[in-house]
């Protein structure tokens, strides 16, 4: 069932989790209350402790998805964990198609919010984008259900996932557990533009070596323009390519909370080795606009001037396409020392 689970510590402000998983209903019984029985004749009295062991029923704890040992981390009430296409609602059927896509270990127990289904990230890509961004401590700026967090544990030392729903984030360390990785990621309740300001004014900031951002693109109405989902069977692709040439291509001004622009200048700050994750209709005129930090001005990233390349040019941006078998999913763009060939500024 999945990779072995090792139990982890708890570091930052993650206890959040523990501390809501822990507390029992306010209407449970105790575990060793008593039940008094008084028999025909009143003056034998018993109770329940004064039974014998071996007449007792035997009682079985309840044991979530993660099974025993993990109920406090077990996330399954939280959402809705479908095993069967009639199960799921209309607007979700061709994201649940594509449920192995998602998490090949679904089946395991994997689960994943209305937002999850339509946001998170396929797990090849996914992987993909971890095998690039190999270091000792990446921060995962929009951690959601946990596709990437899991995927960097898996090539990183120490992964920090942030977001601002508690309820995405257990949804993410119950993921993790099943992949047998949460030991190495700390849940952090936090808003990213706070924690990048924050870091930019802390003498005392920890080390950070690679930012992923992977930030709300508006949902799945991304690539159509319009406000409602999108219809149609994931087989549909025909479809799906003809919004794609009808419709003006994505802009960085519809990512979500602040425009690409200045979140990747935020970033900067930070580190200069970033991984933004866009739609695949992102128009390469502004992604080329982010180079030297986003900002229109001569200042470049971190440092406050103009870095060159190994070639004497200006800092590049790598794009990476990201197919799944014949169909274009994503772009990843690689800035810093991610970006191939200028490694000598990792």
């Amino acid at each position: 069932m999945g990779k072995k689970r090792t139990k982890s510590n708890y570091a930052g402000v993650s206890h959040f989790m523990l501390q809501a998983f822990d507390k029992p209903p306010a209407d449970a019984p105790e575990a060793n209350s008593t039940m008094t029985t008084i028999t025909a004749d009143t003056s034998l009295v018993a109770t329940t402790s004064d039974v014998a062991e071996k007449e007792r029923p035997s009682k079985k704890r309840k044991v979530g998805m993660l099974g025993s040992g993990y109920e406090r981390f077990d996330a399954t009430g939280l959402v809705p964990y479908y095993s069967d296409a009639s199960q799921v609602p209309e607007h979700l059927q061709k994201y649940f198609s594509q449920r192995y896509r998602f998490f090949s270990l679904y089946d395991e127990g994997c689960l994943l919010d209305e937002e999850g289904w339509y946001s998170v990230t396929p797990e090849a890509v996914a992987n993909q984008i971890a095998d690039r961004c190999r270091c000792t401590t990446i921060l995962d700026a929009f951690c959601g259900v946990g596709g990437n967090a899991i995927a960097f544990a898996k090539t990183c030392e120490r992964v920090i996932a942030l977001d601002t729903s508690p309820t995405r984030l257990a949804l993410a360390r119950h993921n993790a557990i099943i992949y047998g990785v949460d030991n190495r990621i700390e849940f952090v309740l936090a808003d990213y533009l706070d924690f990048a300001r924050s870091q930019r004014s802390n003498t005392k900031a920890r080390n950070i070596d690679v930012v992923f951002l992977s930030p709300p693109w508006g949902g799945p109405s991304y690539l159509s323009g319009n406000t409602s989902p999108p219809s149609g069977e994931e087989g549909d692709d025909a479809a799906v390519e003809q919004i794609v040439d009808a419709h003006p291509e994505y802009s960085l001004s519809n990512i979500q909370p602040v425009h690409g622009r200045e979140l990747v200048r935020l970033t900067c700050h930070i580190t200069p080795n970033i991984a933004l994750f866009l739609p695949r209709n992102t128009r390469l005129e502004e992604i080329s606009e982010l180079a030297d930090g986003g900002s229109p001005g001569p200042q470049g990233p971190k440092n406050g001037k103009k870095r060159k390349s190994s070639d004497g040019a200006g800092e590049m941006i790598e794009i990476e396409e990201e197919w799944m078998g014949n169909k274009l999913k994503a772009l990843t763009c690689y800035f810093g020392g991610l970006a191939a060939g200028q490694e000598h500024l990792f």
